[in-house]
């Protein structure tokens, strides 16, 4: 398996949240692009941060895909080539709130969110 690059990466993301972000602003009745004038903004904002970790912890740990990564046909995996697991999905998904941990690349082009939860990503 080869290393997926960053763009389908950080495009997987965007789906994701993009995909949180349409759910929420359909429950809380936010208009996804209105701006900060709507009276549900923080509720959805809020919301769909929730929904994004929830989302991305669940899934990764049980099977390494995301919506966003299955789309794109890369997958979340442990060194061992099994799906990471909660304990490793949690510390993963904490740092990847960061930001900063997910751009800061090795040689592999693993993020420091993958070498502290011995993860790699993948092309499928």
């Amino acid at each position: 398996m080869s290393v997926a690059p960053m763009g389908r990466r950080l495009l997987a993301l965007i789906v994701d949240w993009l995909l949180c972000a349409l759910i929420v602003s359909s429950i809380t009745g936010h208009v996804l692009f209105g701006g900060a004038t709507d009276r549900h903004y923080f509720a959805a904002q809020y919301g769909t941060l929730g929904l994004f970790v929830l989302e991305v912890y669940l899934l990764t740990a049980i099977s390494g895909l995301t919506v966003g990564k299955r789309l794109l046909r890369i997958r979340a995996i442990s060194l061992d080539g099994r799906p990471p697991g909660f304990k490793w999905a949690a510390v993963r998904t904490v740092l990847l709130l960061f930001v900063v941990p997910a751009c800061l690349t090795d040689r592999d082009m693993r993020g420091l969110h993958d070498r502290a939860a011995n993860t790699i990503v993948v092309r499928l």
